[in-house]
């Protein structure tokens, strides 16, 4: 028999709704991640200090307007290549719109992916697998 030798790969969410932290985390595990959560922006700076993820799925708006910003920045200050999907519902609450589909929109967001809310799994999880390969 062939020795599966296959590190899961290590997910960090931050969120400051805990129901979309527990849900995600519990279905995030289920595909074989390992899945460490932050509620906010100050708890995810700690975690980076400790932690270094293979991917970071970030809300936007949390204690800070540009919480996600942030985030995504500190990730990418670190490890220019860790893909950070940016998760926001300001969309649909302010009518801001602005993408990651130009490398111009990428390069001043610094995020990989910016999905709306709500989101469903399946859609997420499509995003994390294709920024993972």
């Amino acid at each position: 028999m062939m020795e599966q030798n296959k590190q899961k790969k290590l997910v960090l969410i931050v969120d400051d709704d805990v129901d979309f932290l527990t849900q995600n985390k519990m279905l995030l595990a289920n595909e074989g991640f390992e899945v460490v959560t932050a509620e906010g922006q100050v708890e995810a700076e700690k975690a980076l200090k400790e932690i270094n993820p293979d991917l970071v799925i970030s809300d936007l708006m949390m204690e800070n307007f540009d919480g996600g910003f942030w985030i995504s920045e500190t990730v990418k200050k670190k490890n220019p290549t860790t893909p950070v999907i940016l998760v926001t519902s300001v969309t649909r609450e302010l009518g801001l719109k602005f993408d990651t589909t130009t490398e111009d929109e990428r390069s001043w967001i610094k995020a990989d992916k910016l999905l709306n809310k709500p989101i469903r799994f399946e859609q997420l999880l499509k995003e994390v697998q294709k920024l993972l390969k």
